[in-house]
């Protein structure tokens, strides 16, 4: 191509451009910032609203675990209070639950309570019931329905529960705990809540903030059912209602007791 083509093309593009008003120029960047603005909207949105299944609210196994290091928590501020005393791996706590009988008559189960976590756990009961003493919470917390569940199995046949020396239970573990009809807890142990309730964009785009709120309702009225029936103070959920979901609330000692979740002081 001829240099002389490129060279035409250029000033006729600037002579366009010097009979476009100052005015009409400051116009047209306004419109172009709009819709580069508009665009980052849009695909922020198309991100949200991906074709994945949107959250059961009752079922989210999204646990938090603890991090010492993360900048957003105050060690000072008791809300917030991070545990040391912790010693299970992460990777440990956040694979599936495992459930695994010992010696002495005690089940622990180990890990995150997911979908069907419940279902496994009557089907061990059936076959080793009889050797069951004492179940030893473990859990980062999981599915709400599931905890609820595993809760109701354990008060029925009359087990007691425990937190051990570095073991966490938190999120819907503690409801597991609440249903021991002894409530062993570790003075090296963990244990924590917060909101269980975190629908997904999606979600709450779907179904809407005022069915989003109910469903809030609905569950948190059923968590102070099952403390109530568990004979806990179900003033302790009031932690849980004002933590937010990525971070824990750890119970102190005089905590536990004074709710009624730990009856056992182990040294």
């Amino acid at each position: 191509m001829n240099a002389a083509g490129p060279q035409r093309m250029a000033k006729g593009i600037l002579a366009r451009l010097a009979a476009i008003e100052d005015g009409d120029i400051l116009r047209l960047s306004f419109f172009a910032m709009l819709l580069g603005t508009a665009s980052v909207l849009l695909i922020d949105y198309m991100a949200l609203s991906a074709d994945t299944p949107p959250a059961d609210p009752a079922n989210i196994a999204d646990p938090v675990l603890p991090a010492v290091d993360r900048p957003e928590i105050d060690p000072g501020d008791p809300a917030f209070r991070p545990h040391e005393t912790i010693t299970t791996p992460e990777a440990v706590l956040t694979a599936p639950l495992a459930i695994e009988l010992g010696p002495q008559g005690v089940l622990a189960l180990t890990g995150t309570i997911g979908a069907g976590a419940a279902a496994r756990f009557e089907a061990e009961l059936e076959r080793r019931g009889d050797y069951i003493e004492t179940v030893a919470l473990n859990s980062p917390g999981g599915s709400l329905d599931d905890a609820l569940a595993i809760a109701a199995a354990i008060r029925e046949r009359g087990y007691g529960t425990s937190v051990a020396a570095g073991a966490v239970c938190a999120s819907s573990c503690p409801l597991i705990l609440a249903a021991g009809t002894s409530r062993s807890v570790d003075a090296a142990a963990s244990v924590g809540v917060h909101q269980i309730y975190a629908a997904s964009a999606r979600a709450v785009a779907e179904i809407g903030p005022a069915q989003a709120m109910s469903d809030a309702q609905t569950l948190t009225a059923r968590i102070t059912r099952h403390l109530v029936a568990m004979e806990v103070d179900p003033d302790l959920w009031i932690h849980a209602m004002e933590t937010p979901p990525d971070k824990l609330y750890y119970f102190t000692r005089e905590e536990l007791e004074r709710y009624r979740l730990a009856d056992t002081a182990v040294n």
